[in-house]
């Protein structure tokens, strides 16, 4: 879907990006995170031509970038970033819609489109409609530049740091819509950050870039497990490699079929490591769980997430 073939980008006569060579796979949920000034976010800019590079090749469905026009391209791509940029004095349907009017959708497809959006997004399509940009919360905000991004159905959709600014509870919530979108429609995402945990909970691949190269890349538990370098094991913590694998499992995968215990449920797709605050709040060793119906499954054990097989051989195993 996209590749780049040796490619560099020189500031001030220094190399951001140096030689990088880099596949993202149709339909992949790719991560790029790095330290500050590891070209993250210069790579995902020259995708769609907002940077140009200097030396070597970009590749978009099979097409060096330079023989698209930028806008053509850009249409083809939804960008959203952490300050949303939404026109102050356009409604949130305006806003949603600058791409669809600019490809010269009828009024219904607009209407409908947005209507779609918001209610994928969570958002009462009748409540925020014809709202403003300050009427709106941050998250809300963040919500809809979400949905602009993806209002004319692009085939790549690149986010900057696009929930930097957001409070944890609201940052999370927004990281599970967008998974949820990505498992929805299958569209090809790249996303740059650099929180870990937002890394991991959202990637099916991580790309670590440090100093405009690419130090290792793979699957969230690959780089977690299988560290290429001191550099590698030490950006993801080695202290605390067992708590991010937990993140990484769900509840339903540790679950003791069939047991019963009282207490309030958690459901089957909790992360273990979710689980694990759950059973230091609640100061209890077990914890019932149910599936997306409410129905149960088991009982998960603290026990089973600290002794053979968890926490604790989890940690030492990547040491």
């Amino acid at each position: 879907m996209i590749h780049f073939s040796q490619v560099s980008k020189y500031f001030d006569g220094k190399p951001v990006v140096n030689d990088l060579t880099l596949d993202i796979a149709k339909g992949e949920f790719t991560v790029l995170i790095g330290t500050s000034g590891s070209g993250k976010s210069t790579t995902l800019k020259m995708i769609n031509r907002l940077i140009e590079h200097d030396e070597g090749k970009i590749f978009f469905a099979e097409e060096e970038i330079h023989k698209f026009k930028p806008q053509d391209l850009r249409r083809r791509m939804g960008y959203a970033i952490q300050s949303i940029g939404l026109f102050p004095h356009w409604t949130v349907e305006q806003n949603i819609a600058t791409v669809p009017q600019l490809l010269k959708w009828s009024r219904t497809a607009i209407r409908d489109r947005v209507t779609e959006l918001l209610e994928l997004l969570n958002l009462d399509p009748e409540q925020f409609r014809y709202r403003y940009p300050h009427q709106l919360s941050g998250g809300q905000q963040q919500r809809v530049g979400v949905a602009r991004a993806l209002a004319a159905d692009p085939e790549v959709l690149l986010m900057d740091e696009p929930f930097g600014a957001l409070d944890p509870v609201t940052r999370a919530t927004l990281q599970e819509e967008v998974a949820r979108i990505h498992q929805l429609s299958g569209r090809t995402i790249v996303l740059v950050t650099h929180d870990i945990d937002e890394a991991l909970a959202l990637a099916d691949r991580i790309v670590l870039l440090e100093q405009g190269q690419v130090v290792q890349q793979g699957t969230p538990l690959e780089l977690l497990t299988a560290p290429a370098t001191p550099f590698v094991r030490d950006f993801f913590g080695r202290s605390d490699v067992g708590i991010k694998l937990l993140s990484l499992g769900m509840a339903v995968e540790r679950v003791r079929r069939g047991e019963q215990v009282d207490g309030e449920p958690i459901p089957g797709t909790l992360s273990l490591r979710e689980a694990l605050s759950i059973f230091v709040s609640r100061r209890t060793e077990r914890l019932p769980v149910v599936d997306e119906n409410g129905a149960p499954i088991g009982v998960l054990h603290f026990s089973d997430l600290v002794a053979k097989g968890g926490l604790h051989e989890q940690s030492t195993a990547t040491r």
